[in-house]
């Protein structure tokens, strides 16, 4: 790596980004310690990757690959990956000679989700291509024509209800559309949210009650068209977050906070007083845009925690920030916003448990980047500010933290696993690691060693098969 000429290989085609040339399948993986015999489902992970010869100008875009392990009985039986056949991979442009785009023609590149017994992938700007358990593509859904937007990589399924809230947002109006769909999989809410102009909304909230929108000020930017993340920092559209109850869609309350991006939502509940408490991974101001946009061209400073400077640590820190864990508590009596910063270190891809989503939950799961040369996967105590980390050292990069809960009657919201993907930096090989969710900075209950590399990507899930058996 460090004898790179960076003038010419983009340092996302190359180590534990590179893309891998093919698909495979292996089966009977080797494990280290003891998977927990109650780890029985697929663990599946989705992320960019180019066809063989295809060029990459950017770490975002990218023909979506899912990744998959299946563990049963305490063994890992599969390995697997596929690209998902979206229009795109046939060689199908998004946009057409009348301007108007193809939602079928998107990567697909970013999420893995199960809902009403589908398993679907998922980017920001298309629809979703649902996937068989074993990984090929049937085909784009869009729930019987009732979607006619963009889907977010980032719906939020209810525990309770088992409803599945989720948005779309696009360069023209309406910038932003809210859904709904039933726990049987049926669109049946969709109500334009009310945004002042193209406003870049990569994930969003919900609690009990509400759904929370961020409308920050990375926006559409014409000049970028062809560009992976056609968006810029502009300061002067503003910044809000928009509390919307979800018994009247569409009606938005916005409240102004101090200008800032977010890529990835913590959590967010309703608390006693009423007042909405989200949590996320913030940048201030435009450190979002050098942390992202700069992504693939080799003179920029990439700024993603797991990911060095190619130009060294000290030209990172003089001229990017990291995302931190950050607390917005919006006030509906008073109107008013606190914002609290609440751990200093950077981190990314924040988790949690997912019954407790839009709940009150104590514990998140992220990845942190520590110097720039460590990785970590660390645990963050909302109530305590208690940090438990597991670091991995210089050499080796997580991904994603999934939590996968326990079956334990009346378990401790922490009693459960972490599941992540880690590369060596270098790109020579991956392993699944299996972390005791509540000693997380102790040894690994289980490691399997993974056929191949799995480039570091994006967005996974763990899919049970009582989860597949809801259709």
């Amino acid at each position: 790596m460090e004898n790179l000429d960076l003038t010419s290989v983009p340092l996302h085609v190359t180590g534990h980004l590179a893309p891998v040339p093919d698909e495979i399948d292996a089966v009977d993986l080797p494990v280290e310690g003891a998977l927990p015999p109650e780890l029985v489902g697929r663990l599946l992970r989705n992320g960019p990757n180019p066809l063989p010869g295809e060029p990459s100008k950017h770490w975002l875009s990218g023909h979506g690959m899912v990744h998959g392990i299946r563990l049963e009985a305490g063994r890992a039986r599969w390995y697997r990956n596929r690209w998902v056949r979206t229009s795109a991979l046939q060689g199908k442009e998004y946009m057409g000679p009348d301007g108007t785009i193809d939602l079928t023609a998107i990567e697909a590149n970013t999420s893995v989700i199960a809902h009403a017994g589908k398993i679907l992938t998922l980017i920001e700007a298309g629809f979703p291509y649902e996937i068989t358990p074993e990984l090929e593509t049937l085909g784009s859904n869009d729930f019987g024509g009732r979607l006619t937007t963009a889907m977010t990589a980032h719906p939020k399924a209810d525990p309770r209800t088992g409803e599945l809230h989720f948005f779309g947002y696009a360069a023209t109006a309406p910038f932003v559309t809210y859904h709904k769909l039933s726990a049987a999989g049926e669109l049946v809410t969709s109500a334009p949210i009310d945004v002042p102009g193209p406003t870049m909304m990569h994930d969003f909230a919900i609690t009990e009650q509400h759904a929370v929108f961020l409308d920050l000020p990375m926006t559409f930017n014409p000049q970028r068209i062809g560009h992976p993340l056609p968006y810029d920092w502009d300061e002067s559209y503003g910044a809000r977050i928009g509390v919307m109850p979800l018994d009247r869609p569409g009606q938005v309350r916005w409240y102004d906070v101090d200008p800032a991006y977010v890529f990835h939502v913590g959590n967010a509940h309703t608390d006693p007083a009423g007042r909405v408490v989200l949590d996320a991974a913030r940048y201030a101001g435009e450190d979002a845009a050098l942390a992202w946009t700069g992504i693939g061209d080799p003179s920029a400073s990439t700024g993603i925690p797991w990911h060095p400077d190619p130009a060294g640590p000290g030209v990172a820190a003089a001229r990017t920030g990291k995302a931190r864990l950050h607390r917005w508590v919006l006030d509906p009596t008073t109107g008013r916003v606190t914002e609290t910063t609440l751990d200093d270190r950077g981190i990314e891809f924040p988790t949690l448990d997912d019954d407790r989503v839009g709940r009150l939950a104590r514990y998140r799961y992220a990845v942190s980047g520590g110097d720039l040369h460590a990785t970590a996967i660390v645990k963050l105590d909302a109530e305590a500010g208690v940090v438990a980390e597991h670091a991995l050292g210089r050499d080796v990069v997580a991904g994603e933290a999934v939590f996968v809960p326990s079956a334990a009657s009346g378990r401790a919201e922490d009693d459960g696993w972490l599941l992540s993907v880690v590369n060596r930096r270098d790109g020579r090989g991956s392993k699944l690691l299996v972390l005791d969710a509540t000693d997380v900075g102790g040894k690994p209950v289980a490691s399997v060693t993974l056929p191949r590399r799995v480039p570091t990507g994006f967005h996974g899930s763990w899919i049970t098969d009582e989860e597949l058996d809801r259709s």
